[in-house]
């Protein structure tokens, strides 16, 4: 079995678009209705994927608004970033959009694995931005997208698998010794 990866992830977004929920959904396997606004949380959780167990670690950020400066651990030893925004919100799939800005400046680099996440699905009769729009602009920033509902479970352990794979993309995602070429 080869050694377990660690990964962090951060997850940035607007106040109030289920950043926690969705974490918490992942890492417990529970919904958390009423939840304190976050200052700023880490979790550590085991995942399998492809039989490679990496080792997550999960920083559950406050929520941003247009005027947050990014801490500069945002930015050290991270493996990807999760952008959510809540598909009843204008104001929120208007922030992401300034995070993510933000986050390119900080980084630094153009090619960084993102994924943006519209959260909420559950609220049909609340949705303003279209799952169109989501899928439009994450592919402006050739990043994935997904939609999710923390709060029924959609997709919140897909997230961040999805995540991971994406990471792992980027970082040419082939082991060291395992090669696809073979010599005759």
């Amino acid at each position: 079995m080869p050694q377990p990866k660690s990964r962090k992830i951060v997850i940035l977004g607007y106040r109030s678009v289920g950043k926690s929920s969705l974490t918490i959904q992942f890492v417990e396997g529970q919904f958390v209705d009423s939840y304190d606004p976050t200052i700023e949380n880490t979790f550590t959780k085991m995942i399998t994927i492809s039989g490679q167990e990496y080792h997550l670690q999960l920083v559950d950020t406050a929520g941003q608004d247009e005027y947050s400066i990014f801490p500069q651990t945002y930015s050290i030893d991270v493996n990807g970033y999760i952008l959510v925004y809540s598909v009843t919100s204008n104001k929120s799939f208007e922030v992401v959009q300034v995070i993510h800005e933000k986050l390119l400046d900080m980084v630094g680099k153009s090619q960084v694995p993102i994924m943006l996440v519209g959260n909420k699905n559950d609220l049909h009769m609340e949705r303003v931005i279209s799952c169109e729009e989501g899928k439009a602009l994450a592919d402006s920033w050739n990043a994935a997208f997904m939609e999710s509902s923390a709060k029924e479970n959609q997709t919140a352990v897909e997230v961040f698998k999805r995540m991971i794979l994406e990471a792992e993309k980027l970082e040419g995602g082939v082991q060291p010794g395992k090669t696809s070429c073979s010599l005759m």
